[in-house]
C-alpha cells in the first residue's frame, strides 16, 4: 500500500481554497481543463514513504512523536517545474518547528529502512498537478497542456498570484494510505 504523512487543513482554510479555485476556473478559462486536487483531499505532506507493507511498524514509530504547537500559514501560488509546470501550489509559510517535525518524522521512520529525503523540503499545498502525483514525477508528466495554459494565463492576470488562504495551529498529523 502506499504510504504518506501530512497534516490536515483547517476548514476555513479549505474553504477559503475552495472559494479561490472556483474563481479561478470563473474568470479564467484555461483553468477549466486543470487536474484539480478534490478539496477533501488537499493536505500538508510531511513525508512521502511510497509503497510499504509495514503499517503498523510504521504507526508505532510516529505515535512516538511529539512536538509543540506552531503557527502556519497559506499564502501565495506557483508552480514546480516553471518552464514545463506539472504542480500548481499554495505556499506554506512557516517558522522552524515544521522542518523540525519534518526531521523528526524523517527520524523516526530511517529504523524501518525508509530512506531520509535527499531533497530539502518545501512545503506547499499541491492544489492541481499533470500526471502521475508521483513526487518526482513520471516520463510522460511533462509538457501536458493543462497547467501550462494555466500559468501563461496567470502570468497576465496578477489578482490571483498572491492569495492569503489564512492561518491555522496543526494539532496533529496522520498517517493516510
Amino acid at each position: 500500500m502506499r504510504l504518506f504523512v501530512a497534516m490536515d487543513l483547517s476548514k476555513e482554510i479549505r474553504q477559503r481554497i475552495a472559494e479561490y479555485l472556483a474563481q479561478l476556473v470563473k474568470q479564467l478559462p484555461e483553468a477549466a481543463s486543470t487536474k484539480w486536487v478534490r478539496d477533501e483531499s488537499v493536505h500538508l505532506t510531511l513525508k512521502f514513504i511510497g509503497q510499504s507493507y509495514r503499517l503498523d511498524e510504521v504507526k508505532a514509530a510516529l505515535e512516538e512523536i511529539r512536538f509543540p504547537s506552531f503557527e502556519i500559514s497559506i499564502r501565495d501560488v506557483g508552480f514546480f517545474t516553471p518552464r514545463s509546470p506539472r504542480i500548481f501550489w499554495a505556499g506554506v509559510d512557516a517558522r522552524e518547528e515544521l522542518p523540525q517535525l519534518v526531521s523528526h518524522v524523517e527520524q523516526s521512520l530511517i529504523p524501518l529502512g525508509i530512506p531520509q529525503e535527499k531533497e530539502v523540503y518545501h512545503p506547499h499545498i499541491t492544489l492541481a498537478r499533470s500526471g502521475s502525483g508521483r513526487p518526482h514525477g513520471a516520463k510522460g508528466d511533462r509538457n501536458k497542456p493543462w497547467l501550462l495554459g494555466l500559468q501563461q494565463a496567470m502570468g497576465v492576470n496578477s489578482e490571483f498570484s498572491h492569495p492569503d488562504f489564512g492561518t491555522m495551529t496543526p494539532q496533529e498529523f496522520f498517517l493516510y494510505r
